[in-house]
């Protein structure tokens, strides 16, 4: 019965999308029916009471099934999907260790109007991203790569060293984003006084990363439960699960995994460090397995909560999220005048830390209206003047929200297109948003 419903879901959410908000109802009538009406005087009492039970769950399942439907509509409308053709890049595929870089041609739209004489990649990665602005930007004069996987910063040399010319100096230094600010000094101490043109973070897991058991980032690769994406830090995930008091544990699956079943997750995760604790992502997978019974979702159950588990526990080894608003609000300090800042984020956790950064840094408030979504207060009145130029400018920018410190360029974030999300799965949950200083 699992399997059916989430055929019908399937269904719905796809006629969904091709409709209006309207058509939710419609879409629920095409649900195949079932003959349950029934006369009580033809039936037996255990029969009636079968009848009234399956009678319920039909029920049950029409509202799980509109429920998700309008899930669906609700996310368009909170995002702006992308219409740019997607094209795979030439160097896609080159090394082993390589992925393919999200949104990219979205990001070469973001930075095509500017002027970029220099540009800093917070998360270099395998460069795949530097790689397409090096070569689209002959004016670049400056480049600073910033990583603190030592692989990636090797790899990252190889594609960046191939595009050099003589006009440009490039750095990659060994560096978490949140020191952007003395990277630069170091590097490049003349860009301090006039600004940088162009910052990008990409906030995604490299695939070298992922694909690397022994960096233990992995569900379904056999490996330590490390996930430091520093090698040189201290704290791993085998610590936390091991020893971080059972309340902490419990914030961190809440909070940072956003898992439903926390409690009994951190229940069976101290219980586990009477016996020896658990040291591998192997061991923790089969414990969230023997927690997920066949009947809700099979495989794709427990690799969903195990997905989500992970998730807590990188986020909680790296201090991703308070280490994520430190950089924001460092890098658009070092933005020059016109200058851009892009983030592409991969989970609602990131893009509302990267939304709320954005506003504080204009000097927004945000206030709840009757229809329970955000309105934005300005401190000043808005300049229609350039909304209405960088719109004529540039037709990616689509909703724009201004004050006197700089422009959100992108109201409602950027969303991969469809045929991006087919045949590069990792960018499904992608969402691009872009800060611009005045």
């Amino acid at each position: 019965m699992a399997g059916v419903i989430r055929v019908k879901h399937m269904f719905l959410c796809s006629s969904i999308l091709a409709s209006n908000n309207n058509n939710i109802n419609k879409a629920l009538s095409r649900l195949p029916r079932r003959g349950i009406n029934v006369t009580a005087g033809n039936l037996s009492p255990s029969e009636t009471k079968k009848k009234e039970k399956e009678k319920r769950k039909r029920r049950k399942e029409i509202e799980v099934a509109k429920a998700t439907a309008e899930a669906v509509v609700n996310k368009e409308k909170r995002r702006t999907r992308s219409s740019r053709e997607y094209e795979i890049s030439e160097t896609d595929g080159e090394a082993p260790s390589s992925h393919v870089p999200v949104l990219l041609g979205e990001v070469m739209d973001v930075f095509s109007s500017v002027r970029l004489r220099s540009f800093v990649d917070c998360t270099l990665g395998a460069a795949g991203h530097s790689s397409s602005i090096i070569q689209s930007h002959s004016e670049l004069n400056h480049f600073v790569g910033m990583d603190v996987d030592p692989v990636a910063r090797k790899l990252a040399h190889f594609h960046i060293d191939s595009l050099m010319h003589p006009t440009l100096k490039a750095s990659i230094v060994l560096k978490n984003f949140k020191y952007i600010k003395s990277a630069v000094a170091d590097t490049h101490p003349e860009l301090l006084d006039v600004g940088v043109d162009g910052i990008l973070m990409d906030l995604g897991m490299s695939s070298m990363q992922v694909n690397n058991p022994e960096r233990g980032f992995s569900v379904l690769q056999q490996g330590p439960l490390d996930m430091r994406m520093d090698p040189q830090a201290g704290l791993t995930a085998e610590d936390i699960v091991n020893s971080w008091p059972e309340s902490e544990l419990g914030r961190v699956l809440r909070e940072y995994g956003e898992e439903s079943n926390w409690y009994s997750l951190q229940n069976r995760i101290v219980k586990a460090r009477l016996t020896g604790g658990l040291h591998s992502t192997g061991d923790l997978v089969d414990l969230i397995r023997g927690m997920s019974p066949p009947s809700r979702g099979g495989r794709q159950g427990w690799i969903k909560t195990a997905t989500r588990v992970f998730q807590g526990l990188r986020i909680a080894v790296n201090d991703e999220l308070k280490t994520l608003q430190n950089a924001l609000y460092s890098s658009f300090d070092v933005l020059s005048p016109g200058g851009r800042l892009a983030v592409i984020s991969f989970h609602s956790l990131e893009d509302r830390v990267v939304k709320q950064t954005f506003l504080d840094i204009l000097g927004f408030q945000r206030e709840e209206t009757i229809s329970t979504e955000m309105s934005l207060k300005p401190e000043r009145q808005i300049e229609e003047s350039i909304d209405k130029e960088l719109k004529e400018k540039e037709a990616w920018i689509k909703q724009t929200v201004i004050s006197s410190k700089g422009v959100i360029l992108t109201k409602r974030p950027i969303t991969p297109s469809e045929e991006e999300e087919k045949l590069n799965r990792r960018a499904r949950s992608a969402k691009l948003r872009v800060i611009q200083k005045l």
